[in-house]
């Protein structure tokens, strides 16, 4: 898509150079894109289906290939043009190829660019610092309803401090990578272990989880973030019992997550609200790119938090 988008906005910009006026931009555009928009979709496929083996190239050799194949690619589309009847002149193909290997080179400077500013060792950096963000009350709440338990139900306090004890492990654990959802779902459950020591019969949790890929990779931490938000803005607030409804499937390459629970408009707490979501949003593309999304609806009385991932296990 960034591809497409690039390499049409040159095109645009270029036509826009080259008219004289406004009854002029339309047919250069449209001669412009005659030869670009072949070029830019066989070079998208062609790519992709070599994608592999690029990948086990050095780099520069890498860039030499990607720059014949798109030398290729255009002279295909300048072929085909000179057989359905259009006359070019050679002053025209030289500016195809000179506009093609530029946008080329551009679009390669930007990735590599792009590759740098997400570099390993800004990445984790970030990674680590939104991770930090997690902790504090994430601890301080499971802390607290194990010392509520701790005279009044030994046998459970014992049981909840074996919770904490695999929750501190999880934290102490190097966060940058990624961990099966069967894994996360079973975190999750054991923080709402936690938590159903502290709020009882208030809270209630509806599994839909029987379609979900057990082995679909996501990052450590995702659900349970979400999880307390929606106990702190949905369980807390309210008089009466409330339900966290957690969904997840498979649907097809990619997995869908719902997330629902009571929803309070007087409820003055949105802004944690917002940073821990734009926290999950961020490890989403630090990890996944565009591949992932986050939204978020009220629908009546539910706040739903609706996740997509792309499908992806351990090779």
């Amino acid at each position: 898509m960034r591809i497409l988008l690039l390499g049409n906005i040159a095109g645009f910009a270029a036509a826009l150079i080259q008219a004289r006026d406004a009854m002029q931009f339309a047919p250069q555009f449209a001669q412009l894109a005659a030869v670009l928009e072949p070029v830019l979709l066989l070079s998208l496929v062609s790519l992709y289906a070599l994608s592999k083996w690029l990948a086990r190239l050095r780099y520069g050799l890498g860039i030499a290939v990607v720059m014949l194949l798109v030398a290729a690619w255009t002279a295909l589309a300048l072929s085909f043009g000179t057989v359905v009847g259009e006359e070019l002149t050679p002053f025209a193909v030289a500016r195809a190829w000179i506009l093609c290997a530029l946008l080329s080179a551009f679009l390669i400077a930007y990735f590599y660019w792009r590759r740098r500013a997400f570099s390993p060792a800004l990445t984790d950096a970030r990674l680590q610092a939104l991770q930090a963000r997690i902790r504090p009350h994430f601890l301080f709440n499971s802390l607290n309803a194990v010392l509520s338990l701790i005279r009044s139900d030994p046998k459970r306090a014992e049981t909840a401090l074996e919770d904490l004890a695999e929750l501190f492990r999880v934290l102490m654990q190097d966060n940058r990578r990624l961990t099966t959802l069967a894994d996360e779902l079973a975190l999750c459950r054991q923080y709402l272990n936690l938590e159903q020591l502290r709020l009882g019969e208030r809270l209630q949790v509806e599994w839909d989880v029987q379609a979900m890929p057990g082995d679909a990779l996501v990052p450590q931490l995702l659900l349970q973030p979400l999880v307390e938000n929606a106990i702190y803005h949905g369980i807390e607030p309210g008089l009466e019992p409330g339900t966290v409804l957690i969904r997840i499937a498979r649907d097809r390459d990619q997995v869908r997550l719902l997330l629902a629970n009571p929803y309070h408009p007087d409820h003055h707490h949105r802004a944690g609200n917002r940073m821990a979501l734009a926290n999950i949003r961020e490890r989403l593309a630090l990890h996944f790119d565009v591949e992932a999304s986050l939204a978020t609806e009220v629908v009546g009385d539910k706040f739903e938090i609706r996740m997509v991932l792309p499908y992806r296990r351990q090779e």
